[in-house]
């Protein structure tokens, strides 16, 4: 993404209308760790992108943000509306291109830009062809899980249950990869008739703790799931879901895959891949 003269090549070979952001590197506690790893990549990526889209006047994007945006909640479900704050340098990448597609916009007010501020994507498709499988130690609590009820890792760490959440372990809104997969499209339906900017959450509007989502893992798959707790995380925060009000009402698209889809599918992929 950071290589303007490929991205050109790929823009002059190819008739494009309208572009889909996901690139960036995306692990909390490594960006915490590599800031300035983070914010090369993911802000360089992001304008190199935008000045070739520029070049080809192309002016209709799609951007993968995220709920971290939103930092440590003052409110839940949190709304679009709600006030932005970062808590780690990954966090921070997405607010300033948030930003920086905002100043675009109002520099040149053709364009039609979907900022989508994902919560947390799990499980895989139901063929069990597309999934996650991580190469080394996880860095998301899924893959983390799949790998140690298949025995490739010994247990799970459970980072913090002192957290003031009904179980003390952190809680977030899971959404099935595929529901997510189904948003982007609506997105892009949407921006192809609309100009303006404009920000959807796309989340179930459901918290489930760390201990909800291992726990149905193990019944769902009927397989034990061993883990021991550990110290919590650098810029990890307590309890993150969505309303999710606002892209039922204007991408008319909301989540229908649930808890039981989302650990089925997860382990279903690397069963049927590790045949």
């Amino acid at each position: 993404g950071c290589d303007k003269e490929k991205l050109r090549v790929v823009f002059m070979e190819n008739g494009i209308d309208a572009v889909i952001h996901f690139a960036g590197f995306k692990a909390v506690g490594e960006s915490v760790a590599k800031p300035l790893k983070y914010y090369r990549n993911n802000l360089d990526s992001t304008i190199t992108l935008l000045e070739v889209m520029n070049e080809f006047g192309v002016k209709k994007i799609v951007f993968s943000s995220s709920a971290t945006v939103y930092g440590d909640p003052e409110e839940l479900p949190i709304k679009e509306t709600a006030k932005l704050g970062v808590t780690n340098p990954y966090g921070a990448t997405k607010l300033f291109i948030e930003n920086i597609l905002k100043d675009v916009y109002i520099s040149d007010n053709d364009y039609s830009i979907a900022i989508l501020r994902y919560f947390n994507p799990i499980g895989a498709h139901e063929s069990g062809l597309l999934g996650e499988d991580p190469s080394d130690i996880p860095n998301n609590l899924m893959p983390y899980i799949v790998k140690v009820a298949t025995g490739e890792l010994p247990h799970l760490n459970i980072f913090g249950n002192d957290y003031d959440t009904k179980d003390g372990t952190g809680v977030r809104d899971y959404i099935h990869v595929v529901d997510l997969a189904i948003g982007h499209i609506s997105a892009l339906e949407y921006i192809d008739k609309n100009k303006g900017i404009d920000y959807y959450n796309l989340g179930t509007g459901h918290g489930y703790s760390v201990m909800e989502i291992v726990s149905a893992f193990s019944e769902v798959n009927h397989v034990d799931v061993p883990y021991e707790i550990a110290p919590r995380r650098d810029g990890d925060i307590a309890e993150c879901y969505a309303d999710t009000t606002y892209a039922k009402e204007k991408l008319h698209w909301e989540a229908t895959h649930d808890l039981t889809d989302m650990v089925e599918s997860a382990y279903n992929f690397v069963v049927k891949n590790n045949e």
